[in-house]
């Protein structure tokens, strides 16, 4: 037997504690699993290489719990270790033997899977047990061995008598810690932390039938047989080749990482990339419509199948945490922070190659075709929009796949909406006037008007869209976006004759009065304009600097500094409509006043604005004219 001291290395360990400092004790349970996953593919390497004279089998890694000891097992059947190989392993922190394989067999082992990068990992134990055991026989044809620690830097090593190749780890849970001696408890972390790990991990047992012989009778009941319960998956969908699946396992993987989630998701994109880093993963656009805060925080992270964290900020750019899947790259740590993930150079590599990779599946779905893409625009357009305002170089790519749906349901790129529009659209200073109604049902009337003047009206009802559009302005020379109820509808666009007013320009100043007299100054601005006499009395529009200024405060939280902006509207009066001139000659001022109310709750009716006490007004109004 020997005893000694645990070597710790300051000058290697504090480096290592600032990035690999743990906060959840359940993380232990995911250390010593991918310890004993590398310790398996360590000596399937050795074996493939010919440095290993063994049988390398269909080896497991087995977690038990025994409730009588307080006790939890974490057995392999890997590489073990010799007594040497402990001295140098374990009691030196921070020393870490995947490292050093690594490093030894560099050229043969950077595909192996091997996952550990620094030598804290095994430590993690003394969290939650009190005293910890290693019996560890190694492939080597040399004695067993049988370490024990109980938290302290002091240790016993000593030779044992077992025969099986590998390692088990015997945790001592503490009193405090009992929750890990829970099979429920055990089998929750081994599904989140280990679901995908690359060999097979057995938790308990279970039965299965075994099939019926075809002249058994039919109240035969079929014999059971106890197999293995194997709780994860070793070969996910996202470790294969692209060319090896079919759209069958894309959809059963989906179902596989969100099992509560019932509706297929829209197309997957398969990344796979080893240059100048290596990552592989498979993204799934689910259905979003226009809600930009659904869920995020459904993509989940892995290194070598090994989960990391469902908080992909700064690996994923932002527009994307709406997507789901999968993302896997050794060149991320096992422990990532924030902070960390903003300051590495290989995370923003990571980062703008999705971007790039998710903009030309789109333009390939689009491309390949476009009857289907318009078909989904509604339901990812959300995520390409954002996109377009957050990245970029996403937004330079989604010009040859970005839509513009029209009131009437036509897709149209921005390069074929110049085209269609130039010649009827187009302000006295040769800009580009593209009509967009939010809501078709509040602005119904006028898309109507803008229609029957033989305009395309889009329909732009995402909640991003005003910021959406002040950034296609600004990216375009000669290009301006105006909602159907503004009031540069009237000013910016070319009409093909003028309107001649029948009100002389005394009459138009009298009837403006008028309406001044009744219409509150604090809140809509009086003008008068000669339209035809069809068109409808009174018109509501908004200013369209201050409504979309106002519209992208909302929800863009603030971010313009304004304060509340005031609701501010134009009145615009028809002088060639025959009420107009009915107002206009009605000399008693009570029953001028009832018709101008009575008109400007017509308009404000019309534009989803009369509510409360003006509702309730406008009605007993409305039955006193009908009697």
């Amino acid at each position: 037997m020997a005893t000694g001291n645990i070597n710790v290395s300051v000058e290697n360990i504090f480096p290592l504690i600032k990035k690999f400092l743990y906060s959840d004790h359940e993380i232990f349970l995911r250390e010593l699993i991918s310890n004993a996953t590398d310790a398996t593919l360590k000596l399937k390497h050795l074996t493939n290489i010919g440095e290993a004279s063994v049988e390398y089998g269909n080896p497991i890694i087995e977690v038990k719990i025994d409730k009588e000891n307080k006790t939890l097992h974490i057995i392999d059947q890997g590489i073990g270790m010799t007594r040497e190989e402990v001295e140098k392993y374990i009691n030196q922190i921070a020393f870490s033997g995947a490292e050093e394989f690594l490093e030894k067999y560099k050229d043969t082992a950077k595909d192996s899977g091997i996952i550990g990068h620094f030598g804290l990992g095994f430590y993690s134990a003394f969290m939650v047990a009190n005293k910890v055991e290693i019996f560890t026989k190694s492939y080597k044809d040399e004695p067993a061995a049988h370490w024990i620690c109980e938290g302290t830097t002091e240790f016993t090593l000593q030779e044992t008598d077992r025969e099986e190749r590998g390692t088990e780890i015997v945790l001592h849970i503490n009193e405090d810690e009992k929750e890990f001696l829970e099979e429920n408890r055990i089998r929750e972390l081994l599904v989140k932390y280990n679901k995908f790990m690359p060999v097979p991990i057995k938790f308990g047992t279970r039965e299965e039938s075994l099939p019926l012989p075809e002249d058994a009778p039919e109240d035969a009941k079929p014999e059971k047989k106890t197999v293995d319960n194997i709780i994860n998956n070793p070969e996910p969908a996202w470790t294969k080749q692209p060319a090896d699946l079919k759209e069958e396992d894309y959809s059963n993987f989906y179902r596989e990482l969100y099992p509560m989630q019932f509706e297929d998701p829209l197309f997957h994109i398969h990344l796979n990339v080893d240059y100048p880093f290596n990552l592989t993963g498979i993204l799934y656009f689910p259905r979003l419509g226009k809600d930009i805060n659904i869920q995020k925080d459904k993509i989940q992270l892995y290194q070598n199948q090994v989960f990391v964290t469902d908080n992909v900020e700064g690996i994923v750019p932002e527009f994307l945490t709406m997507l789901r899947g999968v993302i896997d790259s050794p060149d991320i740590p096992l422990n990532v922070s924030r902070s960390y993930l903003q300051a590495d150079g290989a995370v923003k590599k990571i980062s703008s190659y999705i971007t790039r990779k998710v903009a030309d599946k789109l333009k390939s779905l689009f491309n390949n075709n476009r009857e289907d893409f318009q078909n989904k625009w509604n339901d990812i357009k959300v995520v390409i929009e954002y996109g377009m305002l957050t990245e970029d170089k996403f937004f330079d790519k989604a010009g040859k796949f970005a839509l513009y749906p029209t009131v009437d349901d036509q897709y149209f790129t921005l390069e074929e909406l110049e085209e269609k529009v130039k010649e009827n659209q187009t302000d006295k200073d040769g800009n580009l006037v593209l009509l967009y109604a939010s809501d078709k049902e509040s602005q119904h009337s006028y898309i109507q008007a803008a229609k029957e003047k033989g305009y395309e009206v889009l329909l732009l009802d995402s909640p991003i869209a005003s910021h959406l559009v002040q950034k296609l302005e600004t990216s375009k020379e000669k290009l301006s976006f105006v909602r159907v109820d503004s009031d540069h509808i009237n000013n910016l666009i070319k009409k093909e004759e003028e309107t001649i007013s029948k009100l002389s320009d005394e009459e138009k100043e009298q009837l403006k009065a008028d309406f001044e007299k009744v219409v509150p100054k604090e809140k809509y601005s009086v003008q008068m304009e000669a339209m035809d006499s069809g068109e409808a009395p009174l018109i509501i529009t908004q200013p369209e600097f201050m409504r979309r200024m106002k519209e992208m405060q909302q929800t863009g939280g603030g971010m313009f500094g304004m304060g509340n902006m005031p609701e501010m509207y134009n009145l615009v009066v028809n002088v060639n409509h025959p009420l107009t001139s009915t107002i206009l000659n009605t000399k008693q001022e009570e029953e001028q006043a009832r018709l101008i109310k009575q008109a400007l709750d017509l308009a404000k009716l019309s534009q989803n604005l009369l509510k409360g006490e003006e509702l309730t007004a406008f009605i007993k109004r409305s039955f006193d004219m009908v009697k």
